[in-house]
């Protein structure tokens, strides 16, 4: 199984930690193809081709792909219970992490408040 979106996957726990490590500020959100998650992936996209934060790396994950316990297993990410897990990593440390539907606003609001 993949996710069919236009953002490119992080497909390993060494590829996250790479992209991490190498870009200051990135956005991974971590879920499936479902109603909770698309939504959250199409405003990724809108806010990449945008331009708007060419500062921000945008990138996807399977939730069910075993390498994605790298975001599974994050104490940020221990009380959350809804799809997608989003992880916002500045400077290769979590900054925030949100669980669950997100809209533009919430999204953009969260990518003012820590990038």
């Amino acid at each position: 199984m993949t996710l069919d979106t236009n953002l490119k996957h992080v497909t390993s726990g060494a590829e996250l930690n790479e992209l991490i490590t190498e870009n200051e500020n990135v956005m991974v959100c971590c879920g499936r193809m479902g109603p909770m998650c698309v939504p959250v992936y199409a405003v990724m996209e809108e806010l990449e081709k945008s331009g708007e934060y060419d500062n921000v790396v945008f990138r996807d994950m399977l939730f069910d792909d075993p390498e994605a316990a790298v975001i599974r297993n994050l104490p940020e990410c221990r009380s959350f219970r809804g799809l997608p897990f989003t992880i916002y990593y500045k400077n290769g440390k979590v900054a925030k992490a949100t669980s669950s539907l997100q809209s533009k606003e919430q999204v953009t609001s969260i990518l003012k408040e820590v990038f």
